[in-house]
């Protein structure tokens, strides 16, 4: 078993100290808590414009269209209730060829388009399309500001390995795992914290613990390739001497936090993401991810992040184990 070292306070995680069931995660890999609320109002409108903005872009853009349906085939029918006799050039031959002439006379005001072969006659219909004129103005005011909003909100576009490793590293081991920015601009003053949580018994109770454990190297100043994190197991880590049982037997789980400056929004933004016990390989090493072209310029493959080999012999040399890791990141500082 690890040796005990100190752990930190669960309040500055904010996660507590309860404990979680077998596979289930703090983290979920896409970096929000994993954390069940009940007692919510059923209608929850201060979350709207929240939900509006972090929605996919197919849910969204669907929800618009919707939405623009839905308020035109609610102005049509009262269009039908006060008269198609009151918008001229409208069809009278059918009930639903009358329905369609004033569900599309809606849609063209709606969008203040109004092309002119309908026309409300009287007062009634005249309000009612000004009205609708209105009600067309807010709703793409509103569909124009979340548009903003969307493309305009900073998001880091991290990727990590799919799995960690626990490789033979500088005569001791080492967890390790990947990080690369998917974006084609750079990432500058790229900070990592990594916290090891797990179940423990204390006092006769389980509770859950947290341990910030010490990498290789914790900041980089500028992350244009991969980056590989290093936690060296030594004696002071809480994962000397453990094995793969130990793991899957306090619902191991290492939790990634990265905080770092995209100047293209000239904005500190933010990334999580976690790594449970079964995403964890013994004695195994990461391919490279950096060649050459025929031309001599550094190829990044990002394909390549995740893809890992079992090492031979679970006592490699430092040279055999390291050389490639520290080639990348020489790589990555030159750049």
């Amino acid at each position: 078993m690890a040796k005990k070292t100190n752990h930190i306070n669960p309040a500055e995680l904010g996660f507590g100290t309860f404990t979680t069931g077998n596979d289930q995660r703090m983290l979920d890999k896409d970096g929000r808590s994993n954390i069940k609320k009940i007692g919510l109002p059923l209608w929850r409108p201060f979350e709207v414009y929240q939900k509006l903005i972090v929605m996919s872009w197919g849910k969204f853009l669907l929800m618009v269209f919707l939405a623009f349906v839905f308020a035109n085939f609610l102005f049509a029918w009262l269009y039908l209730g006060i008269g198609l006799k009151n918008l001229e050039g409208s069809s009278h031959q059918s009930f639903w060829a009358g329905y369609w002439d004033a569900f599309f006379f809606s849609a063209q005001t709606l969008s203040t388009v109004g092309y002119g072969r309908i026309s409300p006659v009287g007062f009634m219909a005249s309000a009612l399309s000004a009205i609708e004129s209105l009600t067309g103005l807010l709703i793409f005011a509103l569909a124009t500001g979340l548009l903003y909003g969307r493309f305009s909100r900073p998001e880091m576009k991290l990727i990590y390995s799919d799995i960690a490793l626990i490789s033979p590293y500088s005569n001791i081991t080492g967890l390790m795992f990947k990080i690369a920015n998917l974006r084609s601009t750079d990432l500058i003053d790229v900070e990592v914290e990594v916290v090891l949580s797990r179940n423990e018994l204390v006092n006769g109770k389980y509770s859950r613990r947290f341990y910030p454990v010490p990498l290789e190297r914790k900041r980089l100043s500028i992350l244009s390739m991969t980056w590989t994190l290093v936690h060296p197991i030594d004696e002071e880590s809480p994962l000397y001497n453990v094995s793969y049982e130990d793991l899957a037997r306090s619902n191991f789980e290492v939790l990634v936090l990265i905080k770092a400056y995209d100047p293209t929004f000239s904005q500190t933004i933010h990334s999580r993401s976690s790594y449970m016990y079964n995403e964890i390989i013994f004695n195994a090493k990461f391919k490279p991810t950096i060649r050459n072209d025929a031309d001599g310029r550094i190829v990044v493959d990002l394909n390549c992040l995740s893809r890992y080999e079992l090492c031979p012999d679970p006592i490699l040399t430092e040279k055999a184990i390291q050389e490639p890791e520290e080639e990348e990141i020489n790589e990555e500082i030159k750049s």
